[in-house]
């Protein structure tokens, strides 16, 4: 049985008239209040999402505490003999080339003042900063297991490179809190449409 599907379509309001847009001006109201939109006027970009002077920054502040957390974990020489180790540095690297390759993406767009509201462009952006995300938080809570283990439990620190091991988690961490706006204001531009 094939039963029919009622259809919706938007109605749009009409425009004030002019007597109205004249009397919103005189009570003292602004051009934009009381006053509709043009169509295709959108809003600004909120600080932090891609393509803004602040998006850059945590873009920059990301690559640079990855690459710190990469830099301090490959300074020490027995890094690879643990995996939790490894994995962080692997994350490391992914997360600083992701934050690289998006911070020159927003350095041209504030160059060509061009907004990356583009839903293809803000969908990517959300993928990979969610899994970006999600592989730095997770080296960096293993590493910090590990290391709490190796100086806390095992009290092996004199052999090993326990300040350089906490130092890149620290870093590794700091680069996942830089990251987390980015990828909350990018979901919730993607989600907003």
């Amino acid at each position: 049985m094939r039963a029919s599907r009622p259809a919706v379509h938007p109605v749009e309001a009409p425009p004030p008239p002019p007597a109205a847009a004249a009397q919103a001006q005189a009570q003292g109201q602004g051009e934009g209040e009381g006053v509709a939109h043009p169509r295709g006027v959108r809003m600004k970009d909120p600080p932090g999402a891609p393509g803004t002077p602040a998006g850059l920054g945590l873009r920059l502040a990301q690559a640079f505490f990855a690459a710190a957390a990469l830099a301090v974990m490959a300074s020490t020489n027995d890094f690879p003999s643990v995996s939790a180790f490894s994995y962080l540095v692997a994350a490391a690297i992914l997360q600083c080339l992701w934050s690289l390759s998006l911070a020159f993406v927003d350095i041209y767009a504030l160059l060509v003042k061009r907004s990356l509201r583009n839903a293809r462009a803000v969908c990517i952006f959300t993928i990979g900063d969610g899994i970006t995300g999600t592989l730095t938080l997770g080296a960096a809570c293993a590493s910090a297991g590990i290391t709490v283990l190796i100086g806390n439990d095992l009290n092996i620190c004199a052999e090993n490179h326990c300040a350089s091991f906490e130092t890149a988690t620290a870093m590794a961490f700091i680069s996942w809190f830089a990251l987390a706006p980015s990828c909350i204001l990018n979901f919730w531009s993607m989600a907003s449409r």
